[in-house]
């Protein structure tokens, strides 16, 4: 599994530290830091900003990410795209926005919402090689136990015999070890370190790291210590996952 850790991670110095070596998660919404992770990481993804754009309430400017993904899609270290995507938007919006995608399917990766419904899955997970997952509602990654549940109910439709997805699958916000080692995700994100690094109280005790750049690489090794399933498991009448979440997401 591939962990991709998401900015911006302030100072420099952390970011330095957290991507290094590693693979980095550049939003559209804030590509402050993009030219230094682009030089520094293994390989990095482009999320289209969306989530951040829904919480502020800005407008979302499409045209100009396109052009983004244009300008660096060719790059060595480039993975994929995010397609544009509509958060409580329903399918008809978002499926409109798989059509006007202008990169292709090896470039863009499409957005499935847990709310929507499980057929829309299916059929994004037969139509493209990757599949990105966003969690809302009462399936967000900071309820882990629903989250996983619904995702196992869900991926359990587009696995082989093995068990294992017959796409690649994404999770968007999934950083938490206790949603993504019970999942068969080839990646996830998240912004954990540039969330947690600054907060002073969730780093207490004698041999606490004080510096920021400490923190991002701690943090950056206890969430790569974890991989991701290798094959869905799930049982209708027994599979509850009782789990809580370590940090925030």
């Amino acid at each position: 599994m591939i962990h991709y850790h998401g900015g911006p991670i302030t100072p420099d110095t952390c970011a330095i530290k957290a991507w290094k070596g590693r693979h980095a998660f550049i939003s559209f919404a804030r590509p402050d830091q993009f030219g230094l992770a682009t030089e520094i990481c293994q390989s990095f993804g482009l999320d289209n900003g969306a989530f951040t754009f829904w919480k502020t309430g800005e407008p979302i400017d499409w045209s100009g990410y396109y052009e983004f993904v244009d300008r660096w899609k060719n790059h060595p270290r480039f993975d994929f795209a995010i397609i544009p995507d509509v958060i409580d938007g329903g399918c008809q919006a978002n499926d409109e926005l798989l059509a006007a995608w202008p990169h292709g399917s090896h470039v863009g990766v499409p957005v499935w919402h847990m709310n929507e419904p499980e057929d829309r899955f299916i059929r994004l997970c037969k139509t493209y090689p990757r599949v990105a997952i966003g969690s809302c509602g009462e399936y967000d990654v900071r309820n882990p136990g629903k989250c996983v549940s619904r995702m196992k109910d869900v991926i359990r439709h587009v696995t082989d015999k093995y068990g294992q997805p017959i796409a690649k699958l994404h999770g968007l916000r999934m950083l938490n070890k206790a949603v993504f080692k019970h999942l068969p995700l080839s990646s996830a994100d998240s912004t954990n370190i540039a969330r947690n690094i600054g907060i002073d109280s969730k780093w207490s005790g004698a041999y606490s790291p004080k510096s920021k750049e400490t923190r991002a690489s701690i943090i950056a090794e206890r969430i790569e210590s974890t991989n991701s399933a290798s094959a869905l498991h799930w049982d209708e009448a027994s599979d509850k996952v009782d789990i809580q979440l370590s940090f925030n997401i």
